[in-house]
């Protein structure tokens, strides 16, 4: 038997956009730009730009790579939890989104360790 619904989950995302940030709670670290890294995934369903094939009805990965690196560049961070948090609100407001998955890493900051950072999840999955 076919139910008359089904469940949609579709993921849009960005990954390993990196930029230069300020971010840190050490004084050094507040003089200087940190390389960091992002890593999105945004629910959205997709049945409707796969019908009628326009940008418009998109979650538009570009626009929500561009809206996250203004905000990044906007101030200093201290802490990679704040600034995780603040892109999730960001893109749940801007852009409508019901659930977001945001990683910010810093490559690099603990010897012996390619990267550290968190991964947070925010939102209701549909």
């Amino acid at each position: 038997r076919v139910t008359s619904w089904i469940k949609c989950m579709d993921i849009v995302y960005v990954k390993d956009l990196r930029m230069p940030a300020r971010i840190g709670i050490y004084e050094w670290e507040k003089r200087i730009r940190q390389q960091i890294r992002v890593d999105l995934a945004m629910a959205w369903d997709n049945r409707r730009p796969a019908a009628s094939d326009q940008i418009e009805d998109t979650l538009n990965y570009k626009t929500a790579s561009k809206q996250v690196m203004a905000l990044v560049e906007s101030q200093h961070f201290d802490l990679v939890e704040r600034l995780a948090e603040e892109i999730a609100t960001l893109l749940m407001t801007s852009m409508q989104v019901p659930w977001i998955r945001v990683t910010v890493g810093k490559p690099g900051a603990v010897r012996g360790a390619s990267e550290v950072g968190v991964q947070i999840e925010r939102g209701i999955q549909p």
